[in-house]
């Protein structure tokens, strides 16, 4: 027999969220920290802290868009460099969007899905 407990209490933790959030820029270090670590504290957190399984979810969301988009972009770059222009597109993307739902989740706000394909619903 399960017992459920529906008093969960949630601590508001808007840094963590800030934290997840800059920890994408551990791509530009590792090259694959940037969806290893938010997915990480993602998991580890989404059942105590306000917010985390929202802001979670968009950022597993986004890194996987930025990695199919990087992957479909590099055989592109030989239709005309329409892949290199994506490649940069998705660059400017991947460096500001976390930065915008950063300051979003400071504020406590809900995260910006910009150009994010919803694997994770």
């Amino acid at each position: 027999m399960e017992i459920i407990n529906h008093n969960k209490t949630f601590e508001q933790n808007n840094q963590l969220l800030v934290i997840a959030h800059l920890s994408q820029f551990l791509t530009y270090v590792t090259g694959f920290g940037g969806l290893i670590v938010p997915l990480l504290l993602w998991l580890t957190t989404k059942d105590t802290v306000n917010g985390m399984d929202e802001h979670g979810k968009s950022i597993v969301n986004f890194q996987l868009t930025v990695l199919l988009i990087t992957i479909l972009s590099v055989p592109a770059i030989l239709l005309f460099g329409l892949g290199i222009l994506s490649l940069i597109f998705i660059g400017v993307v991947a460096f500001v969007i976390p930065i915008v739902n950063a300051v979003r989740a400071s504020n406590g706000e809900k995260p910006s899905t910009f150009m994010t394909i919803p694997f994770i619903s």
